[in-house]
């Protein structure tokens, strides 16, 4: 069992709100789509680079479309989140990011960032009023 895979309590969560309808071609087995689906939005990889195990990457990928399009993962949400009792937290990786020197800071420096507001309209192409000195060798 891979870490992006799916627990057996979240599979059984999850099982009956898959569509079931086989048409001529028999199934791929959907708990490994889904694993697969999970390690490509987990990983951030490409679906090119989804490992063999996962099935074939283009059902991958053709099922989670599907599903996004017939509303099958606001469903999966809500039901994991129902199975949970509400005790789940999900963070979007995105909005938790910190600044790259912010591991560097040290402690007790106090940094400024604000700008006089004077300094902040002053045009950058003006000359200098000072008088650039002679050199005398």
């Amino acid at each position: 069992m891979s870490r992006y895979d799916l627990t057996d309590f979240e599979w059984r969560v999850i099982e009956p709100l898959l569509p079931n309808k086989s048409r001529g071609v028999p199934r791929v087995d959907d708990s490994r789509v889904l694993n697969g689906i999970f390690w490509v939005l987990r990983s951030g990889a490409p679906w090119r680079d989804l490992p063999e195990r996962y099935g074939p990457r283009t059902t991958c990928y053709n099922r989670f479309v599907r599903w996004r399009k017939a509303g099958l993962w606001d469903r999966m949400m809500d039901a994991i989140t129902a199975a949970h009792e509400g005790d789940i937290q999900m963070i979007d990786s995105t909005s938790v990011r910190a600044h790259q020197q912010a591991a560097t800071a040290k402690r007790g420096i106090e940094i400024i960032v604000s700008v006089a507001p004077e300094a902040a309209s002053r045009p950058k192409s003006t000359r200098s009023s000072m008088h650039k000195a002679s050199r005398s060798d």
